[in-house]
């Protein structure tokens, strides 16, 4: 163990061994390693799906503890004294984190209760800014970390030399103004599929991706030369392709919204391309995820870019595809590069128990072994180097491909106005109404309106 180690571990230490005093009391029955009364009054919100499953009032959730018994709503039991309170917005890791959480009391006397609640709900309760409201700690996607840390929801997660056994991109993913704000889990990007029996081989540019799914249009076999579900997070590796990007970064290699990228030559060539699609008729006019997904599974369109919440569809369908990384602008030049998503542990800086939720976070879970478990237990590609080594069926290695430059989705709070400013661009390039150097031109003084408003 090195100095820093050390210094962390006797820092925990000390902390348990004061909360485990202070626990204890006056009460000659009860020791330090005994198992924590169960709470009565946990609350937890119906279960997201998804990070895109921020709908519905908080209001209207109905509240369950995770027997599934009914509870008053509104009492979130969190902060309790006797255990740490674990929200995660989709459930299956709670039997893993379960698990871990087990372990940790056994070792410390500090029990962990694990909860499924939805997303919005948890950024709603972190967001108040109440000691010993909502959760001691929480798992979110990456993108929804701005907002919290700007509040002062997040408090930093000190992992020490264990940043080096992640992967760059997962890290990078929880960084916030410098400072690392979270324990990341899992990535997950999208690739570029391709139809096995229309194509031989993935194309390495995209102008090869337009003549070969042109060719088989114009011969009748396909009806789409490829499939973009949208024209934004979905495409987003064609617009890096040609150099696109929509922030910058900042000094301390934070995004910015002081930087925003969307007019730069690279955007605009690619949105120039996705027009030339649409004006020889390769992709249809009206973007629409659904007809994309079906054009591909039903073998009328050789390719499509999408993820791995297409692969069940897809077998069930009986296409036969491959995963590929992304073409490039040109011959020879760099593939083009997706978002990347990034699951973690955050810390509430609120909490009651702050310091036996970091050690939670930094000393239980960010370990080679929890986060082997947990990859075993759902098998998302892990944040940690080794264990993401570990995949070995030919989808993940596709996704991993096509994902090794993938860069964190900003987090920033500006993010949050660059989705409807960015659609409007692609429809207003594809139905003809505006160029895409003003389309994009528009989106951007969209976006910095709703900046400066905010």
């Amino acid at each position: 163990m090195n100095r820093t180690q050390t210094r962390r571990a006797g820092t925990v230490i000390a902390a348990l061994a004061l909360f485990v005093a202070a626990c204890s009391g006056d009460d000659d029955d009860t020791s330090a390693d005994s198992a924590p009364a169960s709470a009565d009054t946990e609350t937890t919100a119906t279960t997201g799906d998804s990070a895109a499953d921020t709908a519905g009032d908080p209001a209207d959730t109905a509240a369950t503890d995770t027997t599934g018994d009914t509870v008053a709503e509104g009492d979130t039991g969190a902060g309790s004294s006797d255990n740490l309170t674990l929200w995660v917005y989709d459930d299956g890791r709670i039997e893993i984190l379960n698990e871990l959480g087990a372990e940790f009391e056994e070792e410390f006397g500090v029990g962990v209760t694990v909860e499924a609640v939805d997303l919005a709900e948890l950024r709603n309760q972190m967001l108040l800014g109440v000691e010993g409201n909502g959760p001691d700690l929480a798992i979110i996607p990456h993108d929804n970390l701005g907002a919290l840390v700007e509040n002062g929801a997040v408090a930093p997660a000190d992992i020490g030399d264990k940043v080096s056994e992640y992967l760059p991109n997962a890290i990078d993913g929880f960084m916030y103004g410098g400072e690392l704000m979270g324990v990341p889990l899992a990535v997950e990007n999208i690739g570029f599929f391709y139809n096995t029996d229309l194509v031989d081989a993935a194309p390495t540019t995209w102008a090869e991706v337009k003549d070969v799914g042109g060719a088989l249009v114009a011969g009748g076999t396909a009806e789409s030369a490829i499939g973009l579900p949208d024209l934004t997070y979905n495409t987003y590796p064609l617009y890096t392709s040609f150099g696109g990007y929509i922030f910058g970064r900042g000094t301390d290699g934070s995004f910015t919204a002081d930087d925003i990228g969307m007019t730069n030559d690279g955007m605009v060539e690619a949105m120039t391309y996705i027009k030339s699609l649409a004006d020889e008729g390769l992709i249809p006019e009206n973007i629409d995820w659904e007809a994309s997904h079906v054009l591909f599974e039903t073998g009328r369109q050789p390719f499509i870019l999408t993820g791995p919440w297409a692969l069940n569809r897809f077998r069930d369908a009986g296409v036969p595809y491959a995963i590929a990384p992304f073409p490039a602008a040109e011959a020879g030049g760099e593939p083009g590069y997706p978002f990347l998503g990034v699951q973690g542990l955050i810390i509430n800086a609120n909490s009651d128990q702050l310091l036996l939720a970091q050690a939670f976070a930094t000393e239980k879970i960010a370990t080679e072994d929890s986060m082997r478990r947990i990859f075993e237990a759902e098998a998302r590609p892990s944040a940690w180097q080794s264990v993401f080594e570990l995949a070995d069926d030919t989808d993940t290695q596709g996704f991993n491909s096509a994902g090794v430059d993938a860069q964190p989705m900003p987090s920033i709070p500006a993010m949050g106005f660059v989705w409807d400013a960015w659609v409007n661009a692609g429809t207003l390039t594809i139905t003809g109404e505006l160029s895409p150097a003003d389309a994009l031109e528009q989106a951007v003084e969209q976006i910095q309106t709703q900046i400066a408003e905010s």
